[in-house]
């Protein structure tokens, strides 16, 4: 999934920006859109949704014909962005969130970290030159993403079994204790290898499809470093191809990593 933020101070346009974006794009693929909607209340007091979050309910689903919304609790960004990645979403347009560190399209005098590029208003907007620009933002995966992204294989009818692996950061790692840890890749060299090892592994008997994602930046503890998705005819060629995977993303992707301790910091070979 590509993500993509328009920023701006109230009355630049955003929303309008937004829906144009959304137009366009649909013709590339699907689009998830995200709207930062401040100290607003979106479940109204008194009704009945509300009561049953009131009542202790963490997560209250109200189902229509038409729509289903979902009501949860001590959300953010990213678990927004994740809730778009899982429903496999091709591209998510943020409105808002200014002080994220998304890849912004800013509106208006606003200043802030990630402006790709400014623009006086949305008028002025070349919505083609745009659309490139998101295209060739970096990926954004989760576990789910990556998994309906290989079902649309048009092999997926061969699939007998599909295999996943997830590293995670390691709180507690020989008797130190890591608060997180940070990624960082040489250029885009790292995804191009990434791809040449799933295309070889592809290549072996019985194996479908291979998939692989690997987060980059600050990762706290506990939370998800890489995804790895094997789906093969049948469980016994599964196995030792999603294990040679994770060997070969290890040995061979070109990303370093920093564990941020609470004895220190230092570069260290990938454990993942």
């Amino acid at each position: 999934m590509r993500i993509i933020s328009v920023v701006g101070y109230k009355k630049t346009g955003k929303t309008t920006l937004v829906e144009r974006l959304v137009s366009a794009l649909s013709k590339q693929g699907s689009v998830g859109t995200i709207k930062h909607m401040h100290e607003h209340r979106i479940n109204t007091p008194d009704t009945d949704t509300w009561k049953h979050a009131n009542a202790g309910a963490k997560v209250v689903v109200a189902v229509t014909p038409d729509e289903l919304v979902k009501f949860s609790r001590n959300n953010n960004l990213t678990t927004a962005i994740d809730e778009l990645a899982d429903e496999g979403m091709d591209f998510a347009v943020v409105e808002g969130f200014k002080d994220s560190k998304l890849p912004k399209i800013a509106l208006g005098e606003v200043n802030t970290a990630g402006i790709i590029i400014k623009l006086d208003n949305q008028e002025s907007a070349d919505i083609e030159e745009l659309v490139d620009i998101i295209i060739e933002q970096p990926e954004y995966h989760t576990l789910d993403s990556l998994i309906k992204k290989l079902r649309k294989s048009n092999d997926i009818e061969k699939t007998g079994a599909i295999g996943t692996f997830t590293g995670i950061v390691r709180a507690q790692n020989k008797g130190t204790r890591t608060e997180y840890l940070e990624f960082e890749e040489y250029g885009g060299l790292a995804r191009q290898k990434m791809d040449e090892i799933c295309a070889q592994l592809k290549e072996k008997e019985g194996i479908i499809d291979v998939l692989m994602h690997h987060r980059t930046g600050i990762i706290p503890k506990g939370e998800d470093i890489v995804y790895i998705v094997v789906a093969a005819g049948h469980r016994e060629q599964l196995f030792p191809v999603l294990s040679e995977a994770i060997e070969r993303l290890k040995l061979e992707v070109p990303i370093w990593k920093k564990e941020h301790t609470v004895k220190g910091e230092w570069w260290v070979h990938d454990e993942t």
